[in-house]
């Protein structure tokens, strides 16, 4: 077995992929109108629309609603991409280093979803 996505559901698909594109770096493939990637080395972060979700039997996924996941981008320097993001995206936590050594830079994305920059202790 290999994970090889995350899907975003949104109400907007060309203003979230816009967004991860800006934070990222990355330019997404448009796949279709409703559905965007972004293909980074270890993962990809698709975007689709919620009318995709009728393909699946309906409202299995709701935009804007996600309270449980974070979306987790590791980075050379937390402290670098807040000062890049800090007029981007709503910060829920200015850099951290957390308990397990880990410097953390938490935001969210237009749709609400948490996002977690972050700088491992150690290689």
């Amino acid at each position: 077995m290999q994970f090889v996505s995350v899907r975003v559901i949104t109400h907007d698909v060309a203003r979230l992929t816009g967004f991860y594109e800006q934070v990222t770096g990355l330019d997404a493939r448009w796949r279709a109108e409703r559905f965007a990637e972004l293909a980074g080395p270890s993962c990809t972060l698709a975007i689709g629309g919620a009318e995709t979700m009728t393909l699946f039997g309906g409202a299995a996924a709701v935009p804007e609603s996600n309270r449980t996941a974070i979306l987790e981008f590791r980075v050379e320097d937390v402290d670098k991409e807040y000062e890049r993001l800090a007029d981007l995206a709503e910060i829920v936590q200015k850099p951290t280093t957390m308990p397990w050594g880990n410097r953390s830079l938490l935001f969210r994305d237009p749709d609400g979803n948490l996002v977690n920059y972050f700088t491992p202790s150690a290689p």
